[in-house]
């Protein structure tokens, strides 16, 4: 008989259920399964906590596309606007939706870091699902985001724009952040479980950053755009979530049953690819 090396947690089998869950019921499973990703939540809560130089750093680029880019615009009326708002207002919610992007795209990073640390393998052999672990980990990616997109709006009605004062339509701009950040660090998961490694997933996180940006409509009406880039717009997740933003925050008229069904639906799919891959990038 082979025993198992001291320290190293027993693999659970597939075929047999994890110690514990026997004649579990659904409602029980899901309780346990939502615990399980609040706690990854929290856990994403106290690393912001601990080291709050993150949030100060990442300040300064919204900060940078509003002062200079919005009041620029905004000054020599080069970009048409819907119902004549001032370009900085329709601007905000563009740099919103960049400044949750440009931290979500790059979460891969941290699943790779944690394969190499060995804290991936510790939580491949619990009975916690895939699908499970990829979602907790998108919506703790979501807790950094909230936060940034809290900064920008105060950024944004210091320099004068108004927003919705509807506590309801505010919440609804957070949820609205919590799912478009879910699905690029998603996103960024499925494409760490192909890349592997830390410095390729670095050069594809830099290389799609900045088409998505531009090819949404975070900076201008995709009216003005050339009809092919119009259609890749219409591809683009983050053009929905800027669509909503702006219904929500501005009053513009938006779609936001539309924009939200395709970012829970994108969600959706990124929470399967990046599961699909997981065990690919745990070896």
């Amino acid at each position: 008989m082979t025993s198992a090396s001291p320290g190293v947690p027993p693999a659970v089998s597939a075929s047999y259920p994890a110690p514990g869950l026997a004649g579990e019921t659904l409602p029980d499973a899901v309780r346990r399964l939502a615990s399980r990703m609040v706690t990854l939540c929290w856990v994403e809560l106290r690393k912001v906590r601990h080291d709050r130089s993150e949030l100060y750093m990442r300040a300064i680029q919204p900060a940078l596309w509003l002062l200079i880019y919005g009041e620029v615009f905004t000054r020599i009326h080069a970009i048409p606007t819907p119902q004549g708002i001032p370009y900085l207002a329709y601007l905000a919610p563009g740099i919103l939706a960049q400044s949750a992007l440009f931290i979500a795209i790059f979460y891969g990073i941290q699943i790779i870091w944690e394969r190499d640390a060995g804290v991936l393998t510790k939580l491949m052999v619990t009975p916690t699902p895939r699908s499970a672990l990829i979602t907790g980990k998108a919506f703790a990616a979501s807790v950094r985001s909230v936060i940034q997109a809290a900064v920008v709006i105060v950024l944004a009605t210091v320099l004068g724009v108004s927003f919705t004062g509807n506590p309801l339509k505010l919440l609804a701009t957070f949820g609205v952040v919590i799912l478009g950040s879910a699905f690029f660090s998603c996103l960024s998961m499925t494409i760490a479980g192909i890349a592997l490694k830390r410095d390729r997933l670095l050069g594809i996180g830099q290389a799609i950053t900045m088409p998505l940006f531009f090819s949404s409509s975070a900076l201008y009406p995709a009216k003005l755009m050339p009809g092919w880039l119009q259609a890749i717009s219409t591809c683009n997740p983050l053009s929905y979530e800027v669509d909503a933003l702006r219904g929500l925050l501005l009053g513009i008229p938006a779609n936001i049953g539309l924009d939200t069904i395709v970012l829970a639906g994108a969600t959706v799919a990124g929470i399967t690819a990046a599961s699909l891959l997981l065990p690919r990038l745990a070896r």
